[in-house]
């Protein structure tokens, strides 16, 4: 799982039809402290996230097990919105 702040949307106006009615976002994928880790992600929302909110992400074959995504042309799907993220003493 990648954890990301969700930093816009993407309009796609031609995709593949198994893609209609999917709502996609760009995410920025973070460290736990929020510090920006790596490139940006397009990915299909499953849980009705918003822009400015952490999330959840799953890439590869697990992204097309989230939600109705089965057998759809997806490499990175929402699957939720965090609340909080707590790092322990000495964690990383």
């Amino acid at each position: 799982m990648i954890l990301a702040k969700v930093v816009g949307t993407v309009v796609a106006t031609r995709k593949d039809e198994r893609l209609v009615s999917n709502k996609l976002l760009l995410v920025q994928p973070m460290e736990p402290d929020g510090a920006p880790r790596g490139n940006h992600i397009v990915a299909v929302d499953t849980v009705d996230s918003g822009a400015g909110e952490t999330v959840l992400v799953v890439s590869g074959s697990s992204a097309r097990m989230a939600g109705d995504l089965k057998d759809t042309p997806v490499d990175a799907a929402i699957v939720g919105i965090v609340d909080s993220v707590e790092v322990s003493a000495g964690g990383s």
